[in-house]
């Protein structure tokens, strides 16, 4: 079963024989015009000025590319028994859902122009990458006590902290759409996203992990796959930052996490989003020592991300350089000299 996103591979029983509906051609798999543009109006909806004529023709290009890429991921995840369980799809689609009743949950839905299929062809497609990336690349990783002794040796200054440092991870909302409007999950005004934010909070103080549904629900793309994961934080950093954010988290004990704090537009003084801040540890001013398991957790998990990104970049170079690809889409536009299709 694909993603929404790889919607051609399901068609591609259909037909066998190339033509003018078919985009791209991907070891065999037809992805059609029809797809590109069903992801180009789902991307569009909504959107208050119109695409010029090569503004559309480079989304389709790049719709079309991310279509491509995933077929090559979905192959490659077939062959190796990994693709999502239907039990796994449900699971997540559940926790997606559980903020919404039925009626707003469809209700998005139509907004974005999707399925409930569209939804959980996505969510599979998430959780098959994320099985890849962990078979393919994170279990392959082993950083060393001596990888994480000679970081040390090497950046000691690093670890002579002037001033207290704040680890902390948050859940973010914002009350803006979803400029691509492929996740069902998005808060799309302020209502939207204090309801949705009421609704962690809530979770939360029942006593449901923050890492989890961080994952499932924060809009911060860069940290919601780590849990929400800020980082480190200096207190002067954390000073400068809006004076309810600094207050709240300032009063936090390790473990504790604030109430709902909305996030303010300077552009407009209006409501740009809600976050809910979580003080993971706090370290005192001084010298942090090698021996200290905290800095070595830290090291560790500094190489591991780095060591994943760089790999995760030349394996699917690798799978693209593997892959028999044919973009007919891009060799027309190439013809026409850019003019918009």
């Amino acid at each position: 079963m694909c993603a929404p996103i790889l919607l051609a591979a399901l068609a591609t029983s259909c037909t066998k024989n190339a033509g003018s509906d078919v985009a791209a051609n991907v070891d065999g798999e037809k992805i059609y015009h029809a797809d590109v543009e069903k992801y180009f109006q789902n991307q569009t909806a909504g959107s208050n000025q119109p695409l010029s004529d090569e503004q559309a023709t480079g989304l389709r290009l790049s719709i079309l590319e991310n279509l491509i890429e995933n077929q090559i991921l979905m192959h490659r995840a077939g062959k190796l028994g990994l693709l999502a369980t239907d039990e796994e799809v449900d699971r997540r689609l559940k926790e997606i859902r559980s903020p919404y009743t039925d009626q707003e949950f469809n209700q998005r839905l139509q907004e974005r122009k999707l399925t409930l299929d569209d939804i959980k062809r996505e969510i599979r497609r998430s959780l098959t990458a994320e099985k890849v990336v962990n078979k393919e690349i994170t279990s392959k990783i082993n950083i060393t006590d001596q990888d994480i002794a000679d970081y040390y040796n090497g950046h000691r200054a690093e670890f002579n902290l002037i001033e207290p440092r704040y680890h902390l991870a948050h859940i973010l909302v914002t009350t803006s759409p979803d400029p691509q409007g492929r996740d069902p999950n998005k808060a799309r005004n302020e209502p939207d996203a204090k309801k949705k934010i009421d609704s962690v909070l809530a979770r939360l103080q029942a006593g449901e992990d923050f890492a989890t549904l961080a994952a499932t629900y924060s809009e911060d793309n860069a940290t919601s796959a780590n849990g929400g994961d800020i980082g480190i934080v200096p207190e002067s950093a954390l000073k400068q930052t809006d004076m309810t954010t600094r207050d709240d988290v300032m009063k936090l004990k390790p473990g504790q996490f604030t109430p709902v704090i909305p996030l303010g537009n300077p552009a407009n003084r209006q409501v740009a989003g809600f976050q809910i801040v979580k003080l993971i540890s706090v370290e005192p001013a001084g010298v942090r020592e090698l021996s200290d398991q905290h800095v070595k957790q830290e090291i560790r998990q500094q190489l591991q991300d780095r060591r994943e990104q760089l790999l995760k970049t030349a394996y699917y170079e690798v799978m693209r350089n593997q892959a028999k690809i044919d973009n007919y889409y891009a060799q027309q536009v190439l013809a026409a000299g850019g003019a918009g299709h």
